[in-house]
């Protein structure tokens, strides 16, 4: 298939994507209670059909502006006829919603004329998910990853060089060390954050008026995927800074900004996002810890969990309930609450609050903490934007950075194990040859670097939608639910290459297996995505 060709059978696949997309749900509306519980499998089956088309649309757009710029090569052609030949398979048959649910065209009543129209338009590329193509991609793989050649993933100069020095700086500090953290269970080093700081890793989206960098969600996105590739801990810990200081920036006053951005860009300010409650889950409209005006003092009352670097963080991004009378999102703040910094002798050194770690199985550097407030004092004047009521709108106006950013760290996790893989099935060798010269094996490497990139153009796709300050809660949810499955699928294909070795705790793709199963829970569940980008699909005109 020549580039032409593959570009428009893609624009074909796509253009009538969109037409399936829509009959299902024209046929839908008419179902009563559909957002309801108990028709949660159709409503976020609707979901994965939308973001596999969505998914296909912006896998042709990449390779419509490579073609276009004399840039599409067989690399890219390869990779995307073994990706998208797969998809329109499982759109035909069956998408994975888990590794025990399948959602099926009928079951989310897209019109059986279309679907038959679908499979002769996509025919000629289904074609192309013959053994012989993912053997052919994975030699080319070998071949030019051997040769520090990679597939162009579509960025502009500017964002290349960022990917570029990144990708350098993982290489030589993170990647030779990851393991070792993560076994010893340690935070990650003073001097790697320090780098990352003079990186500018902490400030990258801020505004330079701040002393920020006043780059693009898309640098960000670039900046979490290559430092997550090394280890997620490292991807995670930029992207604390960047919720916080979106926080700041779109609903703190001007003292708020001055005060706390500067330190922020810095790397003089670790923050932490403390808003998880026992019991609560995604439902934060509800969480019961109370922040009660005293003086010119918050005094803060009640536990939370899963706080991500809560130990040495210095600063706390706290969602807690100052209105007492009024139990919803209505009567929730946000206060920007310092701390000292722990250690591992005394993780929480100041008055009136106590916590504890909770022992994780991967998703380490940073620690997971339980946090008890007894009467913790925040001064008034760190209430975010002064006005009280305010903190659940203000950490929505996150939802979509934090989603686009953990899509960003599910593909460096995924990147990471196809890196791995693509590595031992060369040096190991099996009944006098090496595990690559197997079908299977072959087939599975080519499978994950093929979904990689294509969760990789959906993620970016959300992200330049983002820099353009248009809203994209569809779109980060469709690109945090696929990166997230597509790192888990290929942290489990390496470790299946593996074999034996790759269950052992000394050998890197086990951590990078327990790394890459929290993605699919933080920053909103796979379910909680899928309802998000239903609802939006079914309130709106959105295809």
């Amino acid at each position: 298939m020549k580039n032409n060709e593959l570009e428009n059978e893609l624009e074909k696949i796509s253009n009538l994507g969109i037409k399936l997309l829509n009959s299902a749900r024209n046929n839908g509306v008419a179902i009563p209670e559909k957002h309801s519980d108990k028709n949660q499998h159709y409503f976020h089956g609707f979901a994965w059909y939308a973001t596999y088309f969505k998914a296909i649309e912006t896998a042709y757009k990449w390779i419509k502006s490579l073609n276009e710029n004399d840039l599409l090569t067989e690399y890219e052609i390869e990779i995307a006829k073994v990706g998208i030949s797969e998809y329109c398979l499982q759109i035909l048959h069956g998408i994975p919603m888990s590794q025990s649910e399948i959602i099926r065209p009928d079951e989310i009543f897209i019109d059986e004329n279309l679907i038959e129209e679908f499979k002769k338009i996509s025919q000629t590329i289904i074609n192309e998910s013959k053994s012989e193509t993912k053997q052919k991609l994975c030699e080319i793989i070998k071949n030019n990853t051997n040769n520090g050649i990679f597939p162009n993933i579509g960025l502009d100069q500017t964002n290349e060089q960022i990917r570029q020095e990144f990708a350098k700086f993982t290489n030589e500090k993170i990647i030779p060390n990851a393991q070792k953290w993560h076994l010893n269970d340690e935070l990650i080093p003073i001097s790697i954050i320090d780098e990352m700081s003079e990186l500018g890793v902490f400030g990258l989206t801020i505004p330079e008026e701040y002393g920020g960098l006043g780059l693009s969600k898309t640098a960000m996105c670039i900046v979490s995927e290559e430092l997550s590739r090394g280890w997620i801990g490292t991807g995670s810990l930029g992207t604390r800074a960047d919720i916080a200081a979106e926080l700041i920036l779109v609903g703190g006053n001007e003292d708020q900004k001055k005060k706390f951005l500067p330190k922020i860009a810095r790397g003089k300010i670790l923050p932490t996002a403390v808003f998880s409650e026992p019991d609560i889950g995604s439902d934060l409209a509800h969480l019961k810890t109370r922040a009660i005006l005293n003086g010119n003092n918050y005094e803060v009352i009640g536990n939370k969990t899963w706080i991500t670097h809560g130990s040495r963080a210095n600063l706390m991004t706290m969602l807690v309930r100052t209105k007492k009378d009024i139990d919803d999102h209505n009567g929730l703040s946000i206060l920007l609450a310092e701390k000292t910094s722990g250690n591992q002798d005394d993780p929480f050194p100041d008055e009136n609050i106590k916590g504890g770690e909770i022992d994780v199985i991967g998703y380490r550097g940073m620690k997971e903490y339980d946090i008890a407030f007894e009467g913790f004092k925040v001064p008034s004047d760190h209430l975010l934007g002064d006005t009280e009521g305010q903190g659940f709108r203000q950490l929505m106006s996150t939802f979509e950075s934090a989603r686009i950013q953990t899509a960003a760290r599910a593909l460096g996790v995924s990147q990471n194990a196809c890196d791995l893989a693509l590595q031992y099935s060369q040096e190991r060798s099996q009944f006098g040859k090496e595990l690559i010269n197997f079908s299977r094996i072959s087939e599975k490497i080519s499978a994950m670097y093929a979904e990689t990139m294509i969760a990789r153009q959906l993620t970016l796709y959300a992200a330049k939608i983002k820099d353009t300050g248009q809203r994209c809660d569809m779109e980060a949810g469709m690109a945090k639910l696929l990166a997230a499955r597509t790192a888990w699928a290929s942290a489990d294909s390496a470790l299946q290459i593996h074999g034996g070795i790759g269950f052992a705790s000394e050998t890197p793709i086990s951590r990078v297996l327990a790394d890459s199963r929290i993605l699919s829970i933080f920053e909103g569940t796979a379910e909680i995505q899928a309802q998000v980008i239903a609802k939006r699909l079914f309130e709106s005109n959105n295809r």
